[in-house]
């Protein structure tokens, strides 16, 4: 069975799965999930007690032609100080018949991969259809893999990029100018980012709001996929108060682990039957911007199933590239 089963690095992995590849897979992850048709059983995040990472583990099915996919890692914030993902995980496949095992893939790379891709199928269902200017918080891994993905669902004319540390988001700024056909601006505030700015992504860990509700123009659609634990909120109550519609990844999930909509539905600001499911927008079944000038609010904690649409289609590629 070893010689059958594929073990794929992270280098490997980015190179099986291109942006537009990650991008169709999520959206057949999430028009899955609106379908009803994926296997999704509850995500495990949990605190350490000794630090501030966080352990999860996600386990899913896609589709009948897909095998299941388990991922298991832990998010370590203090890694972004010594120029680490915050990311690392594992990733299993399994035979969609047999449960044998198919494949074994750096799944810090596909996170990053389905992450961003998800983030740009989010934009493109909600969105409006001219929006060109995007601000983004955050400098590491993912919010480079947020700009790349977003303008390939936007025709992106400039980028204001804010982080604390202004070496960092400098840097992240120059790696993005020379390879995309847009300037990308390093600010030096949050608000100078988010300002006038059609799309706002939030790519942070931080606890506290870094997006801020009176910051947002008519119009503008946030993304946030910092707030993947109750403890953590990159947006500011009045986001959610000015928001037409709040759009999650999944509810029940969102409704326990999304610090802001947590924090709303304590609140009652917010009532479970206000969270529209991402695959209930991309499917029709739920209406979120109905106006150009609504604001739109899309916040992802990541799930299962996102991991198997990359992971499946990161092994198809693989066994086309076979003799």
């Amino acid at each position: 069975m070893t010689d059958d089963v594929l073990f794929l690095s992270g280098d490997r992995v980015t190179d099986l799965l291109d942006t537009d590849t990650a991008i169709a897979s999520q959206r057949a992850a999430f028009t899955a999930l609106g379908a009803g048709e994926a296997d999704l059983p509850d995500k495990i995040m949990h605190p350490s007690r000794f630090d501030d990472s966080v352990v999860f583990a996600y386990v899913s099915r896609l589709s009948a032609d897909t095998g299941a996919v388990a991922k298991f890692g832990s998010v370590n914030p203090a890694n972004a100080r010594a120029g680490l993902p915050t990311i690392h995980a594992v990733i299993s496949a399994l035979d969609r018949s047999t449960g044998q095992l198919v494949a074994v893939m750096d799944g810090t790379a596909v996170t990053t991969l389905r992450t961003a891709a998800g983030s740009a199928v989010a934009v493109d269902v909600l969105a409006v259809p001219d929006a060109d200017r995007l601000g983004v918080l955050g400098s590491g891994t993912q919010a480079l893999a947020h700009v790349r993905t977003i303008a390939r669902v936007r025709d992106l004319t400039s980028v204001r990029l804010w982080s604390p540390n202004p070496q960092r988001r400098a840097r992240a700024a120059e790696t993005l100018t020379a390879e995309l056909p847009f300037p990308v601006e390093a600010v030096a505030t949050a608000e100078e980012a988010v300002t006038d700015a059609s799309v706002v992504a939030a790519c942070t860990l931080s606890t506290t709001p870094v997006v801020h509700g009176a910051w947002l123009a008519p119009g503008c659609t946030v993304v946030s996929v910092g707030s993947f634990e109750p403890t953590r909120s990159e947006v500011d109550p009045e986001v959610l108060r000015r928001s037409a519609a709040v759009v999650v990844d999944d509810p029940e999930t969102a409704a326990e682990h999304a610090g802001p909509i947590v924090d709303a539905l304590r609140a009652g600001l917010l009532t479970p039957a206000d969270l529209i499911p991402l695959g209930a927008a991309l499917t029709g079944c739920r209406a979120a911007r109905t106006r150009p000038d609504d604001i739109v609010y899309y916040n992802s904690v990541g799930l299962g199933i996102q991991d198997a649409a990359a992971a499946w289609a990161v092994i198809h590629a693989a066994k086309k590239e076979r003799p």
